[in-house]
């Protein structure tokens, strides 16, 4: 049968790994995980140092999701998904990080999205079926889904967005790709995308006759592959390092990257720790210090791709430690850093290595900094740089007093025209139009 997943409030509902990325949530609302835990300790420690993310994803989801895809279908999977990899720096003599920037919108996200485009591809093509793929975004999660998903086979994408309310230059990723491409210009906030998107999904009859599937951040076929770059990174660090296994510090908003993280190290990756890196939303540090889960409203920060009080993937964590707050304590180590700090960090960095940090990445680093003065741990911090400084302009320049350079790829979305759809927001309008486009 191959692996099985089973939703965090139900465990003992089975589905396959196609039935879980397609469904996205499970049917009581839960997120699905792995019903057994993999022992792939000898596959990782003989992967060679330059294994690329294509080789690593190649190997570890044949072994995955075998037989339910097969090497050569794995292979094809990888090589699709993975045309880039992360680029590991060093910052200072105990702090490496590890770019997770260099795709094609210059975000962590990036890796994700492409692997759940290309992994459904590879279903849809092999059933000679259609799916049409339905989100909502604030940002960066649409420009990496529409990039992601552009042109696949059997694949339509209809990414909803906030009119006025997305930056230039994200509203441009999203818009000047066209063919399978349909960005929705919603008049109103992202609240009403989310609330249009959610009505959609709760037409049965709507989403039977369009096979429409989700492609959100908690999707099980974007955690996967989020665990590939902490592989990446580990199979280059120094052989003592690597059998020991470094700390990584993991700039926190859903828990999505620090999940990824935990799965990597289930499965046989030498990690030594994890440091869990937020923003003043700091609901998961309090709850590993205090014991106490407090949900509660956002706060906006300069850090504001992590501006979230109640973490999606909390739920997996908690499912994975089954509960235990000590468990998840021994090894995650909660950390908050205020918009101070980032800036402060921001600036010392650029003045001391002439090197730009977006404010996700210099809170992790000023979070792996506080680790490392606290602990006198003669080890290695890894620092995720989740995405590049470019798309942060006005913060960096603001600190540094120098603007960051925009990446080409970048620029050139810039340059493109942009192609909406004007709607309403009105879950009756959204129906009505993929009926018309889809129907």
């Amino acid at each position: 049968m191959g692996m099985r997943f089973s939703s965090t409030r139900n465990p003992g509902t089975e589905v396959s790994f196609r039935e879980a990325i397609f469904a996205g949530l499970a049917p009581d609302g839960g997120l699905y995980l792995p019903t057994s835990v993999p022992d792939l300790t000898k596959l990782l420690a003989e992967l060679d140092s330059n294994a690329s993310t294509a080789d690593i994803g190649e190997v570890v989801t044949s072994a995955l999701l075998a037989p339910e895809l097969s090497a050569e279908a794995a292979q094809r999977v990888a090589r699709r998904a993975f045309t880039f990899d992360p680029v590991l720096v060093t910052l200072t003599d105990d702090i490496k990080v590890l770019e997770l920037f260099h795709g094609p919108t210059c975000a962590f996200k990036d890796f994700g999205a492409s692997f759940l485009a290309a992994i459904m591809e590879e279903f849809l093509t092999r059933e000679a079926s259609r799916a049409v793929i339905l989100t909502a975004t604030s940002g960066d999660t649409g420009s990496a889904v529409a990039h992601a998903f552009h042109k696949r086979e059997n694949l339509e994408v209809v990414i909803l967005y906030p009119s006025g309310r997305v930056s230039p230059l994200q509203e441009k990723q999203l818009t000047t790709l066209g063919d399978n491409i349909t960005a929705l210009e919603v008049m109103g906030s992202f609240d009403d995308c989310q609330r249009m998107v959610k009505a959609a999904f709760i037409d049965r009859p709507l989403n039977k006759r369009l096979g429409l599937t989700s492609a959100n951040s908690i999707n099980l076929g974007r955690l996967i592959p989020q665990a590939f770059y902490y592989i990446f990174a580990a199979v280059r660090l120094p052989a003592d390092v690597r059998r020991k296994g470094p700390v990584f510090c993991v700039p926190s908003g859903n828990f999505g990257n620090l999940t990824a993280g935990v799965m990597a190290r289930q499965w046989g990756l030498p990690i030594h720790r994890f440091i869990a890196a937020t923003n003043i939303n700091k609901v998961v540090p309090e709850y590993l210090d205090g014991g106490v889960y407090s949900p509660r409203a956002s706060i906006h920060t300069v850090s504001n791709a992590m501006d979230v009080g109640d973490p999606s993937n909390f739920e997996r964590l908690n499912a994975i430690f089954k509960g235990n707050r000590e468990n998840m304590r021994s090894l995650i180590e909660g950390i908050f850093v205020t918009d101070e700090e980032t800036r402060d960090t921001i600036g010392k960095v650029y003045e001391e290595r002439k090197i730009f940090l977006d404010p996700h990445t210099a809170l992790g680093v000023r979070a792996a900094m506080r680790y490392l003065a606290a602990k006198m741990e003669n080890v290695p911090v890894v620092t995720l740089a989740t995405a590049h400084p470019g798309k942060f302009l006005e913060v960096v320049e603001e600190v540094t007093g120098i603007r960051p350079p925009l990446p080409e790829r970048l620029q050139e979305s810039l340059r493109l025209p942009k192609s909406s759809v004007p709607l309403k927001n009105n879950p009756d309008d959204l129906k009505k139009f993929l009926l018309q486009q889809f129907g």
